[in-house]
């Protein structure tokens, strides 16, 4: 890929799509309080282990609890998740966070090397590697969709009362999912990107797209290296898959699922209009559009964290209790 194309695909990117919780998986880990119960799970996510961090009250009001599912955003992981996570837990919520699979504490899909696996005294042996810190919407939004049935059969989950939480890349996520599985009562997507088709947005961007997944396909290549660079971003992304990711056109599929739009004023990254706002507008049923004053994309994450909970906290107080 010339240098020119190169650009041309990181600008575009930087202009439509945020990497926000990236961002908070620099700070340490949060010690869990003394009110808090912390336990850990294992997610299989189409026969991979997912690690799941599930948090609540140690005395809950009852025995059966409203549970929100957090999600990280583009190469995040689910300890950035735990500010967010014990406040939620703290207002009487039954929370889980995960790391999609590729990343963070979750195992990671396998793919042989080469094209058929040896049969050795009844069992297939194979030569695989990784597929680790990548990009993949359609995969990121089926980790979330299985997120919500190992949820679903917690102990302590009312599971007709769950809400699904998602700031950045995967504040288009909750979108796409909520539109998918009716389990799904209320969402909040904070400072979220709504379109993946900027792979596609031009005849040059298109191009390379097609020629990817042609590529791909006819294993000419393989997947970009974990945690590779794309950008300023972590994480290469799986470029022709976002051919088909555009939570904006589900929205409309979404009337029964109460919706809560949080976002910054002077949101830089990309255009609030075309995205959470966009949203907002082609939303029918309950929705509630929160805009942060005075702050960039990032101060979501930090003066305006407190803010952005309180907001969550009685949007889902009030659609899940």
């Amino acid at each position: 890929m010339n240098y020119l194309l190169k650009f041309c695909l990181a600008f575009c990117l930087l202009i439509v799509i945020s990497v926000g919780l990236n961002a908070q998986g620099k700070k340490e880990p949060l010690e869990i309080p003394e009110d808090i119960n912390f336990k850990t799970g294992d997610i299989l996510s189409e026969g991979t282990r997912m690690a799941a961090e599930i948090f609540s009250l140690k005395t809950p009001n009852s025995e059966k609890l409203p549970t929100i599912i957090l999600s990280h955003g583009w190469g995040g992981t689910a300890v950035s998740l735990r500010p967010d996570a014990i406040a939620f837990a703290k207002a009487g919520f039954l929370v889980i966070t995960f790391d999609y699979r590729g990343w963070g504490n979750s195992d990671s899909r396998l793919i042989p090397t080469k094209s058929k696996p040896e049969l050795v005294k009844g069992k297939l042996i194979a030569e695989v590697t990784e597929v680790r810190e990548v990009v993949d919407p359609i995969d990121q939004t089926s980790d979330m969709l299985n997120a919500i049935h190992w949820a679903a059969s917690e102990p302590q989950c009312n599971s007709n009362r769950i809400g699904i939480w998602g700031s950045s890349f995967s504040g288009g996520h909750v979108v796409y999912v909520a539109a998918r599985d009716p389990r799904v009562k209320a969402f909040v997507s904070q400072v979220g990107s709504m379109d993946g088709r900027w792979a596609i947005a031009n005849p040059a961007i298109q191009t390379y797209t097609n020629g990817q997944g042609a590529a791909r396909t006819r294993g000419i290549i393989g997947y970009p290296k974990p945690n590779e660079k794309f950008g300023s971003m972590n994480g290469a992304p799986i470029i022709e898959k976002f051919i088909g990711y555009a939570p904006i056109e589900d929205i409309g599929r979404c009337d029964k699922v109460a919706k809560l739009f949080i976002i910054a004023e002077k949101e830089e990254l990309f255009d609030n209009k075309k995205n959470a706002i966009l949203a907002y507008e082609k939303s029918a049923g309950i929705k509630k559009l929160v805009t942060v004053k005075d702050i960039k994309h990032y101060g979501i994450y930090k003066e305006a964290r407190d803010q952005a909970q309180k907001e969550a906290i009685a949007w889902f107080s009030e659609h899940l209790k």
